[in-house]
This record gives structure tokens, sequence and C-alpha cells, in this order.
């Protein structure tokens, strides 16, 4: 018999394709892509639960931002990594609704401009998308650049939250 390990999961459709969601007892502690495995969030392989209370809250919550009714998202979050990323991630959190910064700024931000590539690689291991909101971090040239959902996905998120933007496929 398998050991049950905590984790579960829901998968829901949304305009950028098929999203999971996984979750401990804690909170949301995954949104991985169409076809990503468990590598990037670094978590064992959780047993479907398409009831659990978290997953349907998430979902709930997507659906709304998709929609274009929610700009916050109100989740508890069980953010698991190094003490770094959790910096890291925890300043994603703080990064408002259709702005957008670059590496330089954020690793700024976080009190060392030299840490530039170790924020891109904590971004890169960011197991939250969308919800952690690593696609509002831009290249210094302004070009959208690393994006574990592919740059068309964080095109199409950016795109989402632009107050000065034309209609899209969400309308």
């Amino acid at each position: 018999m398998a050991q049950d390990n905590g984790l579960v999961y829901t998968d829901i459709a949304s305009p950028l394709g098929k999203i999971r969601l996984v979750a401990t007892i804690r909170g949301l502690t995954a949104v991985l892509w169409e076809g990503e495995d468990y590598t990037r969030a670094k978590i064992s392989i959780p047993h479907r639960d398409d009831g659990a209370q978290i997953l349907l809250l998430a979902a709930q919550q997507l659906f709304e931002y998709f929609e274009r009714k929610r700009t916050i998202f109100d989740l508890p979050l069980d953010m698991q990594g190094t003490a770094f990323q959790l910096k890291v991630w925890k300043a994603l959190l703080a990064i408002p609704y259709g702005h957008t910064t670059t590496y330089g700024d954020l690793a700024r931000q976080l009190g060392d401009i030299k840490a530039v590539r170790a924020v891109g690689g904590a971004l890169n291991k960011n197991p939250i998308s969308i919800i952690v909101p690593c696609h509002r971090i831009i290249g210094g040239s302004g070009k959208l650049v690393g994006f574990a959902g592919g740059l068309k996905n964080k095109s199409i998120l950016i795109d989402l939250e632009s107050k000065d933007r034309t209609p899209t496929l969400f309308d």
C-alpha cells in the first residue's frame, strides 16, 4: 500500500490550457502547466482529490482572475523552497496586478544587485505560477524572458493584467 504524502491535486481548464493545482493541508503548494511533471516544484506525486477545499478555492480564484474579476489572490500558500527562494517568492507577491519589474530591480529590492542570476534561478523554481506572479518579471531591456509556462503564456498573462489593452480572447 502506498504511503499518503498529504499532497492532493486537481486539474482545471484555463485559457492557457490545463493547469494542475497541488496542495497540502496547509495550503496551495504548486500550480503546474499542462504536461509538466513535479520536478520544478520538487514535490512527490500527489493523490487526486477534486473536492479538497483549498483546491476548490484556488480554482475559483483562478477562474475569477482569468475573467478579470480578481486582481489579488487570497489563498493559504504552502511555499516550499530554500530561504532565498522563499524571500524572492514573497517579494513577487508584493508586485501589484498590472505592473511589471525587472530581474535587476527585484534583486536591488532584495538588497543585492549582484544577485540577479540567483533571483532568476529562484523565479525558475517558483512552484506556484500565476498566483505567485513571476510572469510580472521582465528582462532589463523590457523583453519577456524566462517563464516555466512559456513566453506565449507569459505574454497572455501580462496582457490580461494590462490596463491599456485591446480586448482579447478572454472578453
